[in-house]
């Protein structure tokens, strides 16, 4: 009988400014943290330090530290080393704002996240992604399309989350990020990438 565990996954995990999803991230990352990953964060300058009417940024940052028990990377001179150390199996950015996606896409190299991004990249290994922007089907389509073509760069499935009132508006299915890495780090997309329009638990 194998007797060996599998080792640890060693994962980044950037978080930017798309604040209403915080409280989602917070449960995945529990789950996670539970699971068979280290979780190093990674914040960008806006959700580690603006106020909103959803979190707190200090009480933000403390619990994503104390749930993954890990200190933060805030700082584009702290997310270099990413790439020449190589420590990282696998990057996920959740979530993905409409900024920072198009940054990525078109090469912009101007936040801590998209510093940790370009350096895991690198290394060649995956990146993962999981949106949440009112222009994904507006301005950014373009930009998500080109990146769904980039190699080693995966997608959390999304949907639409409010198609009546926010038609452009898409949403990763947090929920599904480990099985987005899980697949990944195979080399292969989750699929299906597009699923059934995004509605609210109560």
């Amino acid at each position: 009988m194998n007797t060996k565990t599998q080792p640890q996954i060693q994962l980044g995990f950037a978080i930017t400014g798309s604040f209403c999803t915080y409280s989602k991230i917070l449960k995945i990352l529990e789950k996670m943290a539970e699971q068979n990953y280290n979780i190093i964060p990674i914040f960008s300058e806006h959700g580690s330090s603006w106020d909103n009417r959803f979190h707190i940024a200090k009480e933000f940052v403390e619990t994503v530290e104390k749930i993954t028990k890990n200190k933060g990377i805030f700082t584009i001179p702290e997310a270099e080393p990413i790439g020449p150390k190589g420590y990282l199996d696998a990057l996920v950015i959740a979530p993905c704002t409409g900024n920072t996606l198009a940054k990525l896409c078109n090469g912009i190299t101007d936040s801590t996240v998209l510093m940790a991004a370009k350096a895991h990249l690198r290394n060649e290994k995956p990146l993962i992604i999981s949106i949440s922007t009112n222009d994904a089907l507006g301005m950014n389509f373009k930009n998500l399309g080109q990146l769904m073509n980039t190699k080693h760069i995966y997608f959390v499935p999304f949907g639409q989350d409010n198609y009546e009132k926010k038609s452009n508006s898409m949403i990763a299915h947090v929920e599904l990020i480990p099985q987005t890495i899980d697949a990944a780090m195979k080399g292969k997309q989750l699929q299906p990438v597009i699923q059934s329009p995004f509605t609210e638990t109560k």
